[in-house]
């Protein structure tokens, strides 16, 4: 070696840089993006939807009949404070969501979905089945068989509703997935836009609103059915722990039990498909 001075010093300061690299990787805070596992999450938001048509069944004492393809709408509220008033807020139809991150990527989450059913009132249904009331009752001038005979859904014949509401409670199973990069974002803890998706089952706990045949109001909680449902979504994710999230959520629902009157002998049973368009806010964070 020609020059073994400049070589130590060449060899010094190649460690000296290595050792100071390694010192500050180990010192840098990680990001807090940058891992989801053992994160806890909460949201609270809105929802509209859409059903398809259904055959609704009704039985009971003096009847047996089934209404075919009822139309049926949601019951939005549009931008309203009673989605942040404490004392109103379960009035809209709203979505509640809590979960937690068992990896970088899934989640468990159980939820509500406050949604509304509403049967068109006055439309023209086809309606298949028995009616024989006692003459007593005013129900009794629906009397007579019907064969898939178009009638009218006036209030005195039937309004049928799920209106407080069409209470889907569920456990759903997330994949959770960072996009930022898709759309040239830098890796930061300020702002991501994350790809969720997820399948989900529950029950169904509505609290009914009917009038059948005339009969008294009935208007009350009880467990109905099931429900089974896929979800997509963007979440917007703000300096670590606030978030915006806009999901599509779709799915069946099958109620075999529907209480109608206050008489344990009448019920009801209708299934069909829904889709919701869900806005919501939250927050994610550690314990």
């Amino acid at each position: 070696m020609k020059h073994p001075f400049l070589m130590a010093v060449l060899t010094f300061f190649c460690a000296f840089s290595q050792y100071t690299f390694a010192q500050d990787a180990a010192t840098t805070p990680e990001k807090y993006t940058a891992h989801n596992k053992g994160k806890f999450f909460i949201s609270w938001g809105g929802n509209r939807d859409n059903y398809t048509k259904s055959d609704i069944h009704f039985k009971g004492d003096g009847y047996d009949f089934t209404v075919n393809d009822v139309k049926a709408h949601d019951k939005g509220k549009g931008y309203h404070v009673d989605y942040i008033n404490p004392a109103r807020m379960t009035i809209p139809q709203t979505n509640f969501k809590i979960g937690y991150f068992i990896s970088d990527h899934y989640n468990v989450s159980i939820g509500v979905d406050h949604m509304k059913y509403v049967m068109s009132q006055n439309q023209i249904a086809n309606v298949s089945g028995e009616i024989n009331l006692p003459q007593s009752e005013a129900g009794s001038i629906h009397n007579g068989s019907y064969n898939n005979t178009p009638y009218p859904m006036t209030e005195d014949f039937l309004k049928f509703e799920h209106t407080d509401g069409l209470n889907y409670v569920n456990i759903q199973v997330n994949r959770f997935d960072d996009i930022s990069s898709w759309f040239g974002l830098p890796n930061t803890d300020k702002f991501q836009i994350n790809l969720t998706e997820g399948i989900g089952a529950g029950i169904l706990y509505p609290k009914t609103n009917a009038t059948l045949l005339s009969k008294e109001r009935h208007d009350d909680f009880h467990i109905s059915g099931y429900g089974l449902s896929a979800q997509v979504g963007l979440n917007f994710t703000f300096f670590k722990y606030f978030y915006i999230q806009g999901d599509l959520k779709g799915g069946y629902i099958n109620m075999n039990d529907i209480k109608t009157t206050s008489s344990n002998a009448d019920s009801a049973s209708q299934h069909f498909g829904f889709l919701q368009r869900i806005v919501s806010v939250g927050g994610i964070f550690r314990l």
